[in-house]
């Protein structure tokens, strides 16, 4: 059994070391990086550790420029069906997610989900060290999604994530049309809709310690509009052919 971790970034010196080491010390796990041409050298340090490594458990996409979260996912999806890997996770670089919790969502996904969210909004989970406005932003991003698509999540924002393989198998990836926060939400709402099974696991989301955030209203906004737009799209359209 092989479970895939994937981690976009973007300068990400400070946490990039730390990350990896927490997430090759669980077991069966392997961690990619997909790093968008860093200037503070990121993927200098990824790749020293990739040489010092043993077991050929770290992987890194380097690519040419700052593309979005999105399709940084989708490059590490891509690469991990080709890796041949049983479960797909994703996960931010900067501690906000519990390495530890990537376990539970795979034990989630062993015991018969398709698709595990580690939810701050169901009982267990909850917020630490986060501003009050964005905890208020984020609830009413998630009131806002079910509302318009009736996906019974109570999460949808969320970006800590497992996918069993045979999800990303069924799902046309190059359909996915979203780069930022939207992009989680499009990925739950065609899993849901192509009639995978989606378990919320409650998660503590905290606040990051090292680094700079890379939310913006640009995000935001795309997050917005992007919901109306996932309401009119067909589904056939995400099948994969």
């Amino acid at each position: 059994m092989r479970h895939l971790i994937i981690i976009p970034t973007y300068n990400e010196k400070e946490n990039v070391s730390a990350i990896i080491d927490a997430v090759l010390a669980l077991s069966h796990t392997e961690v990619l990086i997909v790093d968008d041409n860093s200037p503070d050298g990121t993927s200098a340090i990824v790749e020293q550790k990739q040489g010092a490594q043993q077991g050929n458990r770290i992987h890194i996409i380097k690519r040419k420029g700052k593309l979005g979260l999105g399709t940084a996912y989708i490059a590490g999806f891509k690469y991990a069906l080709e890796l041949g890997v049983d479960y797909i996770s994703e996960m931010d670089a900067d501690f906000s997610h519990n390495p530890e919790d990537l376990l539970r969502l795979r034990k989630a996904c062993e015991e018969g989900a398709d698709v595990a969210i580690g939810s701050r909004y169901v009982p267990g989970g909850g917020f630490e060290n986060w501003p009050k406005n964005r905890i208020l932003i984020s609830r009413g991003g998630s009131l806002y999604v079910q509302i318009l698509t009736f996906m019974p999540i109570k999460d949808p924002t969320a970006g800590f994530m497992c996918y069993s393989r045979r999800v990303l198998e069924s799902i046309n990836l190059d359909k996915i049309g979203f780069t930022g926060y939207a992009f989680q939400i499009e990925m739950k709402y065609v899993a849901w809709k192509l009639g995978f099974s989606l378990k919320e696991v409650p998660i503590i989301f905290k606040e990051r310690e090292l680094g700079v955030s890379k939310m913006s209203a640009g995000i935001i906004k795309e997050a917005v509009g992007g919901v109306l737009k996932l309401r009119l799209r067909n589904i056939k359209k995400y099948y994969k052919k």
